[in-house]
């Protein structure tokens, strides 16, 4: 069951609305930067949002207060100043940025050859069947994001070899510190979501000059199909950071958001609510309604806890609780 979005309380006194003022005040005053705001992950919706004030090179300075206790206390629960976000985020390596580089290069080179390629062959009597198979590969680039989003948010450990680092490492991050995505840079975004498109885009490539005009005809609807495939799931990771974004979007980015063309802002919202268990397509997002109503990803993890015993979450609860 989908927990209901409910608006945090509002503050009824006058000594807890002039402390949020000036606070908000202060942090407008020292950086005249667009305001990233995200509910709170660690509490569920029961508390303000987060404020980070985020300037051109994608640093800031963040805010966070909470209704159930005022008080400052020396660890924070969530945010770049996170024990666990700052270990993670201290991960990040140069081989590891080098990997993302390669990727990226490939993938849009493979993306533009295709394009041209695709738009060279094209006839407008097969105009309906193309607009379908667009349709079923972002429905498709949907559903991966979200078994690719709940197997490493639900599963693993940073401390596995290799891929640990490399790939589980973001998600660990992210729950503790959600604004971190806003940022990171286009090549740290996009670098993994690029290297997993690329070997279907060199596929594609190479069939354009291997073979024959009959057989590039017979198979132009799976090219487009594959193609709307790849472009989607290379954007996925692009389209979640402007899903956390809050203020300096395009006016274009904020149309297809409201538009639900790709994944809205509020619509993400209810991931983050602990202990993220739900909606985790977040390439449009236009699956998650549908696959919650059946208990798709409850079900699939009730039947490998029971068979390897494994508990879900464990290792994103491990980092989200720890504090040195």
């Amino acid at each position: 069951m989908v927990p209901p979005m409910v608006p945090p309380p509002l503050v009824t006194t006058t000594s807890h609305c002039l402390r949020k003022g000036v606070l908000l005040f202060l942090t407008c005053f020292c950086s005249c930067q667009p305001i990233v705001w995200f509910p709170d992950c660690g509490k569920g919706l029961n508390q303000f949002n987060m404020a980070r004030m985020v300037n051109e090179n994608g640093c800031g300075n963040d805010l966070q207060t909470t209704v159930e206790n005022e008080t400052y206390c020396g660890t924070a629960r969530w945010g770049p100043q996170h024990a666990g976000a700052r270990e993670l985020a201290s991960l990040y390596s140069p081989g590891k940025r080098f990997q993302e580089w390669i990727s990226v290069i490939f993938c849009f080179s493979f993306m533009a050859f295709n394009s041209y390629h695709l738009l060279a062959n094209f006839h407008l009597g097969h105009l309906w069947y193309i607009l379908f198979c667009i349709v079923a590969g972002i429905l498709t680039a949907d559903f991966a994001s979200g078994l690719v989003h709940w197997g490493a948010d639900t599963w693993g450990s940073v401390d596995l070899p290799i891929f640990g680092k490399a790939f589980i490492r973001p998600f660990r991050e992210h729950h503790i510190d959600p604004t971190a995505i806003t940022r990171h840079d286009f090549i740290e975004t996009n670098g993994d979501n690029c290297m997993l498109t690329v070997i279907p885009l060199a596929t594609i490539s190479y069939n354009f000059l291997s073979l024959s005009p009959v057989e590039l005809d017979h198979n132009y609807l799976w090219n487009c199909y594959v193609m709307a495939l790849a472009i989607f799931v290379t954007l996925t990771n692009q389209i979640h950071k402007w899903s956390h974004t809050y203020f300096g979007l395009p006016g274009w980015v904020v149309f297809l958001q409201d538009c639900h063309v790709i994944l809205p802002r509020k619509h993400h919202r209810i991931h983050h609510v602990a202990p993220h268990e739900t909606y985790f397509c977040i390439t449009t997002g236009w699956l998650n309604y549908p696959l919650e109503k059946l208990g798709f990803w409850s079900k699939l993890e009730d039947l490998i806890q029971r068979l390897t015993g494994e508990k879900p979450r464990s290792d994103d609860l491990k980092w989200a609780h720890k504090t040195n």
